[in-house]
């Protein structure tokens, strides 16, 4: 057993806030503490990728590249992480070669180090254009094995995962356990078998929402695993990461105790009080707790805070667990497919639609694009009689070979559109085009447009004075063109 001190990741900038708060932080709820969280010296910061991409551009005004730069400038020190999904991006669906490629080239030049690349179905032909695009880039490629319990998985299926992503190139391999699934003794196991058998670094990323997930991470440090993943609370525990200073304190007699400054994570922590109270409209406390009807559910944390959501728009919220009972068995007929996004929204919307018209009454047309194979080799057979209704729906037959071989190559016609709209047409520009076109229009459509700003005083937040460097920090409310963003302004000493 490895007796270095465990390295922790930090993930409160992006996977704390998704699974706690819907994924609404702003950037400049973030910036006050930036640099704070890059002299604690942890192993990374997750900073961007998931859904905080879509979030910037969807629900917050923001250019998400914009945000990568003000947090890279902030924290240049500690390596920056981001999660991909594979031929996805941070989409839904699979995109051409060319738009994965340069999407991963992109991120790398506005600073991201380490791409933490998944596959939902676990289908590795879905990964390797990823991982080529950034060893071209000369980044850190963390191949990703996305743990979950079905018939069909097993540890021996995992640990074969976990030695075909080591011989694709993955400089290190993530254990992800989105829902919060892996217990204590499995926690120990899988990462002993894979440290015997790998030669990378082995990391462990949980959630606590089935509240298995700080004594897992106890379990996989006893067994030797190199990193583990934890978060600042608020933004911590429940359907998030175990809070950093929790889990240290838990290794407290422990020979790979790591030794982060505790001053500085109470500073962290009263920054990020004040952060959640701003963000009280997105959070529930339903997310804080423990809830063991996860271990049949399988939901993701990331998704619970933002499926809840999605149903009180839908007036369903009083029928969310009738939704959650019918999700392992929409589960079971796409294929016994691993919870994690895309694939868990897609579990989740069809588990709702069935609620609400009734068993496959209506088919949405992600869960065809799965029984027809347009997301890749589902870990097991889907269920015949659905595939043939998605065939009948689609008027196609379902494909077999990796999903993006079916598609030619797209960037030079984004490229195209935007031109032709007067946007710039840069690939970092093309790329989010290519992903979120309603929501990327909006965004230079603002920026182009004249700036009538007024300005009106808001109320100081004190836990963000007291974290700032030196001075005062005052909040202001911005409305250009017609649009609210929030201010701070700080006054140096």
């Amino acid at each position: 057993m490895s007796v270095n001190p465990i390295v922790f990741n930090n993930t409160v900038l992006r996977d704390g806030h998704q699974s706690l708060a819907a994924t609404r932080m702003r950037t400049e709820q973030m910036l006050p503490v930036v640099e704070l969280l890059d002299g604690v010296g942890f192993g990374a910061l997750e900073t961007w990728g998931g859904a905080t991409i879509d979030s910037c551009l969807r629900f917050l005004g923001e250019n998400p590249f914009d945000r990568l730069d003000a947090l890279k400038r902030l924290s240049p020190k500690t390596p920056h992480m981001m999660l991909l999904r594979g031929q996805n991006i941070v989409q839904y669906t699979s995109f051409p070669d060319d738009v994965v490629s340069a999407f991963v080239k992109c991120s790398a030049e506005h600073g991201m180090d380490i791409f933490r690349i998944f596959d939902a179905l676990n289908d590795i032909r879905n990964l390797k254009t990823a991982f080529r695009a950034v060893k071209e880039a000369g980044k850190h490629a963390q191949g990703v094995i996305c743990y979950t319990t079905s018939p069909v998985h097993t540890v021996e299926t995992f640990i074969k995962l976990g030695e075909e992503l080591e011989a694709i190139g993955s400089d290190s391999v993530c254990i992800k356990d989105m829902a919060g699934l892996i217990s204590p003794s499995m926690s120990y196991e899988l990462v002993k078998s894979l440290k015997q058998r790998l030669k990378v670094p082995v990391v462990l990323h949980t959630h606590s929402t089935a509240g298995m997930g700080a004594a897992s991470y106890y379990a996989a440090i006893e067994a030797g695993v190199d990193e583990v993943d934890t978060s600042i609370a608020p933004f911590a525990n429940g359907t998030g990461q175990p809070d950093t200073l929790l889990m240290q304190k838990m290794l407290e007699q422990s020979p790979r105790k790591p030794s982060y400054d505790v001053e500085k994570l109470h500073q962290l922590r009263e920054h990020f009080d004040g952060v959640y109270e701003e963000l009280s409209d997105f959070t529930s406390p339903r997310n804080e707790r423990v809830d063991s009807d996860i271990l049949i559910y399988q939901v993701p944390g990331g998704m619970l805070s933002n499926f809840r959501n999605q149903l009180k728009e839908q007036g369903m919220a009083d029928r969310l667990e009738e939704v959650m009972r019918e999700i392992p068995y929409v589960r079971e007929q796409l294929g016994w497919i691993p919870l994690v996004t895309p694939t868990s929204q897609i579990v989740g919307t069809q588990a709702m639609l069935n609620v609400k018209f009734g068993r496959w009454k209506m088919l949405s047309q992600p869960a065809m694009d799965i029984l027809l194979g347009k997301y890749g080799r589902t870990p097991g057979r889907v269920d015949a009689e659905r595939r043939k209704q998605a065939e009948r729906q689609a008027n196609q037959e379902a494909i077999e070979c990796r999903p993006a071989d079916v598609l030619e190559p797209r960037l030079p016609a984004l490229k195209a559109e935007l031109a032709a709209r007067q946007f710039p047409d840069a690939d970092e520009v093309a790329v989010l085009h290519a992903m979120f076109p309603q929501e990327l229009k909006k965004i230079l459509t603002r920026a182009s447009a004249p700036v009538t700003p007024t300005v009106t005083p808001g109320k100081e937040n004190p836990a963000k004075r007291s974290a700032a460097v030196s001075g005062t920090v005052s909040r202001y409310r911005l409305m250009i063109n017609g649009t609210p963003y929030g201010v701070s302004v700080e006054t140096l000493d």
